[in-house]
């Protein structure tokens, strides 16, 4: 089974890769990453990550219907048991959003949910994603449970949980990714739908680590983050996690996206 496993929203892969992206894969332990937001179809995606391909890593991804947006994949060191795209919801099928992948008895999910933005459609395309996406995740750690197997949901959540999540909480309430609903459902996904938030239970009380930082101004610099990239996998291997770290970046100019990854260490 993979032991290190990471997660990070790219913010256009075919920008990331210019900037340091594949130098980080070159390097990096992990055996799974799991990439989000990669605006990029099959194609452009595999000719963008050729020399990770060429030194031996496998690509399953979810190409978004939408030209430049979205877009979802995971990178392995093994070949996959078996891929599936999307999570039930037809609406959503072709978005390039959702995207799992079995290694033996572990399925690693990436996941890229909408953004949303307050009184307008995104948002209420998020709470329908929401609405679909919740009952799945029940059922998926239901069915998990029985069959004795193992889930990640890896990828950019866009909802900071509680108040540990954001630096600006206080003057986020009424924005989209802090709102009281999105961060109901948040509570649910680690209550009656069953899953596990890997990092918090790692580090309770710990102010972020934040993963998300705008370009704008001086956020990265103050770290005036959000925690909106998450590993939520099921309480069996939460409880094998024994290390979780987010690769912030030692400056603002070697960033090469406004994410970071989130990697975890397994047992």
């Amino acid at each position: 089974m993979p032991h290190i496993i990471t997660t990070v929203n790219v913010n256009g892969i075919r920008a990331a890769a210019k900037k340091g992206m594949l130098e980080w894969i070159e390097a990096t332990e992990a055996d799974v990453i799991c990439l989000q937001e990669t605006r990029a179809d099959d194609k452009q995606l595999a000719t963008t990550l050729a020399a990770a391909l060429d030194a031996g890593w496998h690509l399953a991804s979810a190409q978004p219907s939408a030209k430049g947006r979205n877009g979802v994949a995971i990178l392995s060191r093994r070949q996959a048991d078996a891929v599936r795209i999307g999570h039930g919801d037809e609406e959503f099928a072709e978005a390039g959003r959702y995207i799992e992948a079995d290694f033996e008895d572990l399925t690693v999910a990436s996941l890229y949910l909408p953004s949303g933005e307050v009184e307008t459609e995104r948002q209420v395309e998020k709470e329908r994603f929401l609405g679909s996406f919740g009952p799945y995740l029940a059922a998926t750690a239901a069915a998990a449970e029985r069959a004795d197997r193992h889930v990640v949901v890896c990828g950019d959540w866009n909802i900071a949980h509680t108040e540990l999540d954001l630096k600006n909480h206080k003057g986020n309430k009424k924005n989209s990714g802090f709102l009281p609903n999105e961060r109901e459902w948040m509570g649910s996904v680690f209550g009656e739908f069953g899953w596990v938030d890997v990092m918090r239970r790692l580090h309770p009380d710990l102010q972020g680590p934040y993963t998300w930082w705008s370009y704008r101004g001086k956020a990265f610099d103050n770290d005036s983050g959000w925690r909106i990239d998450y590993q939520v996998s099921t309480p069996v291997l939460a409880e094998r996690a024994k290390q979780a770290v987010v690769e912030r970046a030692a400056s603002y100019d070697l960033r090469w996206s406004d994410h970071a990854p989130v990697t975890v260490q397994y047992r």
